[in-house]
C-alpha cells in the first residue's frame, strides 16, 4: 500500500497527473480545490472514492483512494478543527483510521500545531485501535516548539507515541524531530527557507511494515509546488 501526502500549492486540477503518476493507494492533498472544480486526465489514474472539505472551494483539503479502497467521513468529524478529517478506508480484507490533515493557523497567536493537539485529544478513542494514519500538512516542528506551551509539536509527538503512533520518515529515516535532513517545503520556493512540516504518522503494527519513505526532491516538485510530497510504502 502507498501513501502520499501532498500540498499541492492550489490548482490541483492542473498538477494531478505528475503525483498520480507515483501510483498512490491513498492520496491527501492540502490546498486543493473541491471536487466540482477538479477533473483528472483520461491517461491518468482514476480515484475509486473521493471526500473534500473546506470553505473555499478553491483551496481545501482533498482525499483521494484507488483500487479497491473506498473513504467514508467519520460522524463523529468536529468542524471546529476545520482541515482535519477523520475517515475510514477500506476494502474488503482491512480498514484504516486516517486523519488527513492540513492545520491551520490560530486566531490569537502562530501554533498551528495547537489545532492538531487538540483534534487528537477529542479523537482519542479513535488512536487506540490499530491501522492508524495521520497524514498531511501539519505546518508544525519540534525546531519552532514553545516550551511553555503544552501543544507544541514534540508534545504532540510525545502523545501520539503513547498511542503506539510513529512518525514513518524519523523511523524509517533514523531522524529526529527537528533535526531533519530532509525538507518538504520551501518557502516561496527560496532553497534558504527550508522547512520539514509534512508528516505521515501511522500506528506501530504498520510501522513494523514500513518497505519505504520517499520525500520528493525539489528539482521535480518546485514547478508545481512549495511542498513535496512524502511517499510512504507499507507492506500489506
Amino acid at each position: 500500500m502507498k501513501i502520499i501526502t501532498w500540498n499541492c500549492n492550489m490548482a490541483f486540477r492542473k498538477k494531478a497527473v505528475y503525483i498520480l503518476a507515483e501510483d498512490p493507494d491513498i492520496l491527501i492533498v492540502p490546498e486543493c480545490e473541491n471536487l466540482d472544480r477538479l477533473t483528472f486526465g483520461k491517461n491518468s489514474k482514476q480515484p475509486t472514492s473521493s471526500v473534500w472539505y473546506g470553505n473555499n472551494p478553491h483551496k481545501g483539503i482533498g482525499v483521494f483512494s484507488f483500487g479497491d479502497y473506498k473513504i467514508k467521513l467519520l460522524e463523529n468529524h468536529n468542524p471546529a478543527f476545520k482541515y482535519i478529517l477523520p475517515l475510514t478506508i477500506f476494502d474488503d480484507k482491512t480498514d484504516f483510521t486516517v486523519f488527513a490533515i492540513w492545520a491551520q493557523k490560530p486566531e490569537k497567536h502562530d501554533g498551528y500545531v495547537e489545532q492538531i493537539w487538540n483534534a487528537v485529544h477529542y479523537y482519542d478513542k479513535l488512536l487506540d485501535v490499530e491501522n492508524v494514519i495521520l497524514a498531511g500538512d501539519f505546518n508544525s516542528n519540534s525546531f519552532w516548539d514553545k516550551p511553555n506551551r503544552i501543544y507544541n509539536h514534540t508534545n504532540l509527538v510525545e502523545f501520539l507515541k503513547s498511542k503506539n503512533i510513529f512518525s514513518t520518515y524519523h523511523h524509517f529515516h533514523h531522524q529526529s524531530q527537528g533535526q531533519e535532513k530532509d525538507n518538504t517545503l520551501l518557502m516561496h520556493r527560496k532553497l534558504d527557507r527550508p522547512y520539514h512540516i509534512d508528516f505521515c504518522f501511522v500506528s506501530s503494527n504498520l510501522i513494523d511494515k514500513l518497505k519505504n519513505v520517499e520525500i520528493g526532491e525539489y528539482e521535480k516538485w518546485t514547478l508545481h509546488s512549495d511542498h513535496t510530497p512524502i511517499i510512504v510504502t507499507i507492506d500489506l
